[in-house]
């Protein structure tokens, strides 16, 4: 199976769609096939007769070979823009492992490295009793956390740390992402992030802006191993 990396983060908003178009660039940079997949996605819209939703698809085109099967990339696609238990409910689907792996073994059949982003932040299940770290671990996937620096962050990214860790999964590092372009003393609390988290910083992306994630590739070190 390929290698791959499962990217988490400190909130819904911390930037893992940026940030993980930006790792897959990176990847791709260094000559490798690379996949991104997005297992859940909710807040999906109806194109071509197929709901889809905008996270994903920026997944499939920064891919090596984008694939026409975007059930692949997305095998579970919730219209309502809500967490995915209540998303799920409205559409009467019932999002379970089984599709993921296979998505994912179909992908990482004609990938080097798979990028595969969840929900939310860490412990925003994908279902009643179905938590994002028994797809990690099943995929046997070290995480990547996006922590969104901002005001509050230092304690939001420290908690994940510390349960990633805790739930027995192997932490890569983590991408700082300046999603809050007006955060006073940037610099300063940015370093105390830094000092305060015991895994690797793999890179720190600016601010978004207008600008495509692809452009920030050259911003991240790639996981050792």
């Amino acid at each position: 199976m390929a290698k791959g990396y499962y990217l988490t983060g400190t909130d819904t908003a911390a930037g893992k769609t940026f940030a993980s178009v930006a790792l897959i660039h990176a990847l791709r940079a260094q000559g490798l096939r690379v996949a991104g997949m997005k297992p859940v996605a909710s807040g999906c819209e109806l194109r071509n007769g197929i709901f889809c939703n905008d996270d994903a698809m920026d997944l499939q085109a920064a891919s090596s070979e984008p694939t026409p099967e975007y059930s692949l990339v997305n095998p579970f696609a919730l219209p309502a823009a809500t967490a995915p238990q209540i998303a799920a409910a409205q559409v009467g689907a019932s999002v379970n492992i089984a599709p993921m792996l296979a998505a994912y073994e179909a992908l990482a059949a004609k990938a080097d490295v798979v990028v595969v982003e969840g929900v939310g932040g860490w412990l925003a299940p994908f279902a009643d009793g179905f938590e994002q770290s028994e797809l990690a671990a099943r995929l046997h996937l070290p995480v990547i956390l996006v922590v969104g620096l901002k005001l509050g962050c230092l304690n939001h990214a420290r908690l994940t740390e510390r349960r990633i860790l805790d739930d027995g999964l192997p932490l890569a590092g983590w991408i700082g992402n300046a999603v809050d372009p007006h955060l006073e003393f940037a610099s300063e609390y940015t370093a105390l992030v830094q000092r305060s988290m015991t895994s690797p910083c793999l890179g720190l992306l600016p601010h978004a802006g207008v600008f495509p994630p692809a452009r920030f590739a050259s911003h991240l070190r790639l996981p050792e191993g």
